[in-house]
């Protein structure tokens, strides 16, 4: 699952602990450092190039400098900026705000629901990454020219190593990932199960979405969940008997899926 390290900026502490307390309830999110004043929070975010960076742009204490100027301070140092949210009370900089290019505008107090759908942005820009458009080799010029293009989705291979056998298996064929002590079964679509001999831990912090924890026993494919039952704490998978349960601790990451799904092409009956 991917992970987003990030950075509080704000001069309320109480702000900062409200915000750090919110982000805590996903574990895509992990908590760097905060700061209280513009120089501070600036060292802090060129050090450790955060994913986040949650600013507060109009402060009480107005010795901390916090202001959408600190943006135009990271664009002197950094190519690629962190994902700017800015989150206040008022409503009127959310135009300035806008101009100034940040990925979200959140008024205080920050809700889950507000943090839950940054991360899904942000999941949806990271999957439209990995998606790119490139020409065949054999297309004719004049035929390029008319901006006739293959979209190619690049989907991660996993090799699996065992005593000399490389056995080779793609990411999206794969269902759901299962605990078993210090292995993890992989299952696949067709119905094939495979052993890895590396921790489920291990696989939750190399894979990135759509695979997600949602138990200290199983990572699953968003992908290939058909349903998902909150009364009995279950998900089913597609072409399945299947039912793989879920855990309250990672119960924001189910909360995560049902909005994602619903962010989509969706209808609901």
């Amino acid at each position: 699952m991917k992970k987003y390290p990030y950075i509080i900026i704000d001069d309320d502490v109480e702000s900062i602990l409200k915000t750090k307390t919110i982000a805590e309830g996903f574990s895509e999110l992990t908590f760097v450092a905060s700061a209280t004043n513009y120089r501070e929070g600036i060292n802090l975010v060129l050090e450790h190039k955060p994913s986040f960076v949650f600013l507060e742009i109009d402060p009480t204490d107005l010795s901390s400098n916090l202001s959408l100027a600190f943006i135009n301070e990271l664009h002197r140092y950094l190519s690629v900026l962190p994902k700017i949210i800015v989150t206040t009370t008022k409503k009127e900089w959310a135009f300035d705000a806008i101009q100034y290019g940040v990925f979200d505008y959140v008024l205080k107090p920050i809700s889950t629901i507000d943090m839950l759908k940054s991360i899904l942005k942000l999941n949806k820009e990271v999957v439209e990454v990995n998606v790119v458009s490139t020409y065949p080799e054999t297309t004719p010029l004049k035929v390029a020219n008319e901006k006739t293009s293959q979209i190619v989705e690049k989907s991660l291979l996993i090799c699996v190593k065992s005593y000399g056998d490389y056995r080779y298996i793609c990411s999206s064929d794969i269902s759901y990932f299962q605990a078993d002590n210090n292995s993890t079964d992989i299952y696949l679509n067709s119905g094939e199960m495979i052993t890895a001999f590396k921790t489920l831990k291990h696989f939750e912090s190399v894979l990135e979405y759509p695979f997600i924890r949602i138990h200290n026993s199983y990572i699953i494919n968003r992908n290939y969940i058909a349903r998902i039952h909150n009364g009995n704490s279950v998900c089913y998978i597609k072409n399945s008997s299947k039912k793989i349960p879920f855990s309250k601790t990672y119960k924001s990451n189910v909360d995560l899926i049902i909005a994602d799904f619903a962010a989509g092409n969706y209808l609901e009956v």
